[in-house]
């Protein structure tokens, strides 16, 4: 559990009082190893909502705990000058999702289930008048993702309702008929049939509007239409949930949301996306159906409106043979449409966020950087970015301007030694940095400087393939140069992700370190990573396996060759996802790691192709569907070569995991057990994809130490 003394360090800060106010100083205090309990109960800072006249700025904060249900997560508010410390707006059982300031700053829309709601509905809060937020929803299917009419007066929510409900009493009727069925069955004709986590039924996603005076009633303005009884009509799905993201134009006469029409194509080819034009008032009545605002089928996201309204932006990702393709960031004018111009140009990085100033001129957005995230800056009519602020450790993981006013850059930071929190950015030159920034918020920052950890240090070198290879090492605490420590090669997930330089939970790289006495962590960004280029992403394309876990090994060696502390004699390596798909590859081709992990892993590439809940991409990989005789299928199968299995491995799999299923660990499990290798295997009845619950994490840890511990061993 967290100490007295950081949880009253961490409150004065939150009071605005200085660290040293109770007479301590950062140095007198001893700084320790990172355990479980301080990385599991350190307050987690939400990104930035900057109100539209630039004068505040929302942001959600986790306050955490080992029993889940008495975990809290709340609205804050702290000033944009830094004038005074942040204060908290809510104090409810159940948090509040998709925060959205009003177009007057005035007021906060959000979603939230709260006592006596049997969904989440959407609920206002009136900062000026204070009090308790008012529900504006009694939508029986739920409401999420509230955005304000431009004039304030209305809203538009998100909601997934039964094919052929016209209403609200009709979409009560059917799931009152479906709860009374005396069988229980889900029947599909197509695929997708489950996604991450869940299994998914034939409620479809839709857009309703409504007004905010007194007695206003929410009208679905797409399900009356042909397009969405189009077969095949979806939104995009996400890890938890499925999306049309709609946004209401600059005059608030149409929404614009994005849809598939061809979702069934899933099984054989891409699913196309198009963004959508359809009137506010709705299509059904007027007789007015969705229209095409994009040409171009692919993937989009991230649409928003310039603060003039002359101009639709958004991210699109073209589908092709390609395993990747980056996002680019375009635009469209607005209301005349047309075809898209890209306004990032020469940009071979994927914007992860944007934001549009409030004078519509200039384009700002983050981007990886290898392990970093950066602030570049580009014209609205388009050009290359240029670079705005490049902290030297970390980067910027959110982005939030103000519509109107003068210029704020708002955005949250963080690190791997640095708890992510709400900063304003300075574009001039800082401490050696390319600009600075300035913390509106200090959650965790007294914690953080109680802990014993050292930012990664980074190195490059050439693979066997002519490469350049990023990789970086975090060192265990307490680190002394002159021992020998062991080395634990951790495998980032993917193929199309990196090792950011943050802090994170489900694989913390200073956790990991202070494992088995003291050991040094090795991360490589092999072929297939993003943020190095489109290229490098891509030519993974036809080697799933064999040259990543190459660049792996080549990795170790270089490491070991450059860090006289390291110990070659003790090696181990793990990970999850596609991290734990190498994992298995190493099982199979080499004996030089005296244990492996591997959580949700892949041990043949037909029995994924077939169980996961997505396909052609793998296809796409693989050279063309396993029956065509590509001999990928067979010759990158980590259990093709299971006569050579002989590494101790502990194997790890949640029990509702769809995209790795649990197939794939039991047969990888079943062969170490036939060739009589150490091995231990857990089961998360409870986990999906990822082990999130409290109590499982610390669990899994604790597994991962002792195995660590038991072959690490000097």
């Amino acid at each position: 559990m967290r100490h007295s003394v950081t949880r009253a360090l961490a409150g004065a800060l939150l009071a605005g009082c200085a660290f040293t106010a109770l007479g301590v100083s950062a140095q007198a205090v001893e700084k320790k190893p990172l355990t479980h309990e301080t990385l599991w109960m350190m307050k987690r800072v939400g990104a930035p909502i900057t109100s539209p006249n630039g004068k505040w700025v929302l942001f959600s904060l986790v306050e955490p705990s080992y029993e889940q249900d008495k975990s809290v997560s709340d609205l804050w508010l702290v000033p944009t000058d830094g004038s005074a410390a942040p204060r908290r707006l809510t104090s409810t059982k159940g948090g509040e999702n998709d925060p959205v300031w009003s177009p007057d700053s005035g007021s906060i829309a959000f979603a939230a289930k709260r006592e006596g709601d049997e969904a989440e509905q959407i609920y206002v809060l009136d900062l000026a008048q204070g009090g308790e937020a008012r529900r504006v929803t009694t939508v029986s299917t739920g409401a999420s993702h509230p955005q304000w009419r431009p004039d304030g007066k209305a809203i538009l929510f998100e909601s997934r309702v039964f094919p052929g409900a016209a209403d609200d009493e009709a979409n009560k009727k059917i799931a009152a008929e479906r709860k009374g069925r005396k069988y229980n069955v889900r029947t599909y004709e197509h695929f997708p049939v489950r996604y991450w986590n869940e299994w998914l039924d034939d409620r479809q996603p839709t857009v309703m509007v409504q007004g905010l005076e007194p007695g206003a009633v929410a009208k679905d303005i797409l399900s009356g239409t042909a397009f969405a009884h189009t077969d095949g009509f979806g939104g995009m799905q996400g890890e938890s949930s499925v999306s049309l993201s709609p946004i209401w134009s600059p005059d608030g006469g149409e929404i614009v949301f994005e849809a598939t029409q061809a979702r069934w194509n899933a099984a054989f080819a891409h699913v196309p996306y198009h963004l959508y034009r359809i009137p506010a008032a709705g299509g059904a009545a007027g007789g007015a159906e969705p229209r095409e605002v994009t040409a171009a089928p692919g993937i989009y996201g991230h649409a928003a409106f310039s603060p003039d309204g002359k101009s639709l932006y958004f991210t699109y990702m073209p589908q092709n043979e390609e395993v990747y393709n980056l996002p680019r960031l375009s635009r469209v004018a607005w209301p005349a449409g047309g075809a898209a111009t890209v306004v990032a140009r020469d940009f071979d990085r994927q914007p992860a966020q944007y934001a549009v100033a409030p004078d519509s001129r200039t384009v700002y957005l983050l981007a990886e950087d290898g392990p970093a995230e950066n602030l570049y800056s580009v014209p609205a009519e388009g050009g290359k970015p240029a670079l705005v602020a490049q902290p030297k450790v970390g980067g910027y993981t959110a982005l939030s301007l103000p519509k109107s006013g003068k210029l704020q850059l708002i955005a949250q930071y963080g690190s791997a030694v640095n708890p992510a929190e709400i900063v304003k950015i300075d574009p001039g030159a800082k401490d050696g940095e390319k600009g600075g920034h300035t913390n509106l918020t200090s959650i965790d920052t007294a914690v953080a400087a109680g802990i014993d950890w050292q930012p990664p240090r980074h190195f490059t070198f050439t693979s066997a393939k002519g490469r350049t290879i990023h990789s970086m090492i975090v060192l265990p605490p307490r680190f002394d140069p002159n021992k020998k420590y062991p080395l634990f090669v951790f495998i980032h997930g993917g193929a199309a992700s990196n090792n950011p330089d943050q802090i994170g939970l489900r694989w913390n790289y200073h956790l990991l370190a202070a494992s088995a006495g003291g050991t040094v962590i090795l991360m490589t960004d092999y072929t297939g990573s993003t943020g190095f280029g489109e290229a490098f992403a891509q030519a993974i394309k036809l080697d799933p396996l064999k040259t990543p876990a190459d660049e792996i090994n080549q990795a170790a060696d270089e490491a070991i060759k450059r860090f006289p502390f390291i110990d070659a004699s003790r090696q181990c390596a793990g990970g999850a996802s596609y991290g734990g798909h190498l994992t298995n590859w190493l099982e199979a081709t080499t004996t030089r790691y005296r244990c492996l992990v591997s959580h949700a892993g892949e041990v043949d590439l037909l029995t994924q192709w077939g169980e996961s809940d997505g396909i052609y991409n793998r296809e796409i990989n693989n050279g063309g569907p396993p029956w065509e005789g590509n001999a990928i299928w067979r010759d990158q199968s980590p259990i093709t070569y299971a006569a050579n299995w002989k590494t101790p491995m502990l194997m790890s799999i949640g029990e509702r995991d769809y995209r790795v299923p649990l197939g794939n660990t039991l047969e990888a499990w079943a062969v170490l057990q036939h060739q009589h290798v150490p091995s231990r295997l857990l089961v998360w009845p409870d986990a999906w994809h990822w082990i999130t619950k409290p109590e499982d994490s610390r669990h899994f840890y604790q597994e991962v130490g002792d195995w660590l511990a038991k072959y690490l061993k000097n």
